[in-house]
């Protein structure tokens, strides 16, 4: 922007310049060119005294050596075609000179013819030369100056120009910086309104729309926690309804125990101002982790599961709370709409900037694939805010979603998400055992 206010300041200042300087450049030379004739003139007018007193040659030509030009410059033409002094000029030109005089180019200057009518009808033409140093004297100097002042000017525009430019610049971009700011989840980004009246109006926008940003935002929270926190109660009297000693009874604590932590995690992550930046994860490790928690209830149902590829550190952009989330809500989904002995396979995939997890089960698919990414839709009767949950993450790192399917009889749901680094494509290798069915 800086530029194109400076290269704006340039044109313009240099069509106003040129459209006074060109002017007063040709002005100055025509009065250079007017004096030097002035000056032929005044020449010529000193001669005539002498003309009037006689036309002896002899005495003509003392006289114009003794004038101020000398008879170099002077010539003066008497009737019967004498000249005395070093002419210039054709006679052609002498003859036509008529009753006003003129000026004639000739090499190296120009030429002043006079006429001057003298006493018994007598009538001479006295020639004055004036030479182009005399004719072009002190234009130079002058049109260096008015080059000067024009370059002057030029910078001047673009120095005002530019300071005028990083004042709407600078405000510009520390609104933007800010935008950037906001965008990236710091709730606490102001500006100081600056600059301009129109970015003074847009700080004073931003400001206003990041405080209701704000307040939404923690409304929001305040309404997630307190949602969070009613299933408090229905988990206490869970627990109180659970009884024995048994190793089911323990199981059934434990399980409640491990929904409470996730419940005090929910709370504690929506009463959290902002979302604490995350440098990655290693998908190799969070898989692990979650098919641990989730082969439990496989072996439940008598589901065989299998995990490929997890054996080599993986490392993805995203935090492994939001991955195990993602890879949560697919799972889940396997174990809630299909049926039970339905086996799945979790295969992580490395490729060129690419990491995906690959999940296929085999239960009897989905109906519509497609419908099922958009948020809130499900044909299975559930909240359909699941493979919503993966979408996004996947898209926060500019991968995506793809449901396809499976060699096992029914879906296929592929997370790809993008990496920083392009780690080599490796080939999955088997890293825990397939599960036996029951």
């Amino acid at each position: 922007m800086r530029r194109s206010i400076a290269l704006v300041a340039v044109a313009v200042t240099a069509m106003v310049a040129l459209a006074f300087l060109i002017p007063l450049a040709m002005a100055v030379k025509e009065i250079a060119e007017t004096r030097a004739i002035a000056e032929a003139e005044r020449q010529a007018a000193a001669i005539v005294p002498a003309l009037v007193v006689t036309d002896d040659a002899e005495a003509l030509q003392r006289a114009l050596a003794s004038t101020p030009a000398g008879a170099e410059r002077l010539a003066v033409h008497l009737s019967g075609g004498r000249t005395v002094g070093f002419s210039r000029v054709a006679a052609g030109e002498v003859a036509g000179a008529g009753e006003r005089p003129r000026t004639v180019p000739v090499p190296g200057g120009y030429a002043l013819l006079k006429p001057v009518a003298l006493a018994g009808g007598r009538r001479v033409v006295i020639e004055a030369y004036a030479p182009d140093k005399d004719v072009t004297r002190g234009v130079a100097t002058s049109w260096t100056a008015l080059t000067g002042v024009a370059v002057a000017l030029v910078a001047g525009s673009v120095a005002v120009g530019d300071r005028l430019a990083a004042r709407v610049v600078r405000s510009a971009r520390r609104l933007g910086d800010a935008a950037a700011s906001l965008g990236s989840g710091d709730l606490s980004v102001r500006v100081t309104p600056d600059g301009p009246p129109e970015l003074v109006a847009l700080g004073r926008a931003f400001n206003t729309m990041a405080d209701q940003v704000a307040g939404l935002l923690s409304a929001e929270r305040e309404m997630a926690a307190d949602l969070s926190h009613r299933l408090r109660t229905p988990l206490t009297a869970l627990r109180l309804n659970v009884g024995g000693d048994g190793p089911e009874a323990e199981q059934s604590r434990l399980a409640i125990d491990r929904l409470e932590r996730a419940v005090d995690e929910i709370i504690e992550a929506a009463r959290r101002p902002t979302r604490p930046i995350q440098s990655g994860c290693d998908a190799a490790e969070v898989l692990r982790e979650r098919l641990a928690f989730w082969s439990a209830l496989a072996e439940d149902q008598e589901r065989s599961w299998e995990l490929v590829g997890a054996d080599v550190p993986s490392r993805v952009p995203v935090a492994a709370a939001d991955l195990g989330a993602a890879v949560d809500a697919i799972l889940g989904n396997v174990f809630r709409h299909t049926p039970q002995r339905a086996g799945f396979r979790v295969t992580l995939h490395q490729g060129s900037g690419m990491v995906g997890i690959l999940v296929a089960d085999a239960g009897p698919g989905i109906a519509d694939p497609q419908g099922a990414l958009r948020r809130g839709h499900s044909g299975a009767g559930s909240t359909g805010l699941g493979l919503d949950i993966v979408r996004r993450l996947a898209e926060s790192t500019g991968g995506n979603v793809r449901i396809e399917p499976s060699a096992l009889g029914g879906v296929c749901v592929n997370l790809w998400l993008r990496t920083e680094s392009r780690p080599a494509q490796s080939r999955p290798r088997r890293l825990l055992r397939r599960g036996r069915a029951h």
